[in-house]
């Protein structure tokens, strides 16, 4: 039943200033990095976030929402 769940989507963004760190890879978030933004509203460099939904169909931060 769990794998019937679409992952989510998101919006990209060029991240217009230093954001923190991505949860996925733990780099920094950098002025000019292509990023992803998820409905709940956490960011994540796109390619970590790709990555993450070709194994999980949820927000690594918030996985039950």
């Amino acid at each position: 039943m769990c794998f019937s769940k679409t992952h989510l989507t998101y919006n990209k963004d060029i991240l217009s200033r230093d954001s923190g760190e991505c949860a996925i890879c733990l780099d920094e978030l950098e002025q000019g990095d292509t990023i992803a933004r998820l409905p709940c509203l956490c960011i994540y460099h796109k390619g970590c976030i790709d990555e993450w939904f070709e194994v999980n169909r949820s927000c690594p931060e918030h996985p039950a929402d």
